[in-house]
């Protein structure tokens, strides 16, 4: 007989889907009041777990940390041997426990108790040893684990990151902190590209800065093209007021027409509406208006007059895309 293992799939999402809605009558007031405590706190918050409740503690500081709450673990047992001496007044210490006994936490908090650093703890046992102790203890009770013989850490360790993160987004909103904010502590990878990366960091400019005036031939405008290489030109007047553009795509519908390149000027056949963009702008922001007008490139000006311009190209090289 071949075991059904869709089946036991979907049953420890249901176990664990039913464990989260319960979580909410535990975002109460003693949620509030830990929110509060760490909003007014002048240091970091220092989360601690063993074993399994260690894994999940490790994200909740990285989640903490990355939405503007400073944050890092410190693993109890390594606290034990020196470790503690990282943790300073004015810090929150958040210890994690399902059953609230864990002996190596247990072992610490007598010192950060005399220190006067403040203790919030996660645990299913508002009545156990950590609880106790603390000033707030988060409930983070499960009706059953989803694990069938209900020993591994399951949708306890669900609903403790679940607790984890409604902290994290609470702290957050209350800060105020802002997408620019995010990404300040994302500066690498794909990410940080997106929310970082500004139309002046890619755009090309100066020597390397396609234009040519109205009154220039459509050849002079073509060597123009093939000599920067974006596959476009902006047209400019004397002080580099933006008065068109010509893409290879112009190029392309020109070519039925049997005009003379040598002799028609730039300035009859250029587009007149180019799309412009300016220099502090998202790349981001660049990519999705090239997508949506169905171009392949921007010109970047500053009150009218050109500064730069780009291809997506160069989006693609930068890593945006």
């Amino acid at each position: 007989m071949t075991f059904d293992f869709r089946q036991a799939g979907i049953a420890t999402l249901k176990t664990e889907m039913d464990a989260i809605v319960q979580l909410e009558q535990y975002i109460n007031e003693d949620f509030e009041n830990a929110c509060s405590l760490i909003l007014k706190a002048k240091g970091k918050v220092v989360v601690m777990g063993m074993g399994k409740s260690g894994h999940i503690g490790n994200k909740i500081a990285a989640t903490l940390a990355s939405t503007g709450t400073p944050s890092f673990f410190v693993h109890p047992g390594e606290a034990s041997h020196g470790d503690l001496g990282m943790i300073e007044k004015g810090d929150v210490v958040l210890a994690i426990s399902n059953s609230g006994e864990a002996s190596e936490i247990i072992t610490l908090l007598p010192v950060v108790k005399r220190r006067g650093i403040a203790l919030i703890t996660m645990t299913s046992n508002p009545s156990s040893t950590m609880a106790r102790l603390a000033q707030i203890n988060l409930c983070i009770k499960v009706p059953k684990e989803a694990c069938p013989i209900g020993l591994a850490p399951t949708s306890s360790t669900t609903a403790t990151l679940v607790m984890g993160d409604a902290l994290a987004v609470a702290l957050m909103q209350a800060k105020g902190f802002t997408a620019d904010d995010f990404a300040l502590s994302h500066p690498g990878g794909a990410l940080g590209r997106k929310l970082l990366m500004r139309i002046a960091d890619v755009m090309h400019s100066g020597d390397k800065l396609p234009k040519v005036a109205p009154n220039d031939s459509i050849r002079d405008a073509l060597l123009e093209m093939s000599a920067k290489g974006l596959g476009m030109t902006a047209i400019v007047d004397d002080s580099d007021s933006v008065l068109g553009i010509f893409t290879d795509g112009d190029l392309r519908r020109l070519l039925d027409q049997r005009i003379d390149v040598h002799t028609t000027e730039i300035g009859e056949v250029m587009g007149k509406k180019p799309t412009l963009i300016g220099s502090d702008v998202l790349a981001a922001e660049g990519l999705k208006l090239m997508e949506e007008k169905k171009i392949n490139g921007l010109l970047v000006t500053d009150n009218d007059k050109l500064i730069g311009a780009l291809n997506m190209h160069d989006l693609l090289k930068a890593g945006v895309m």
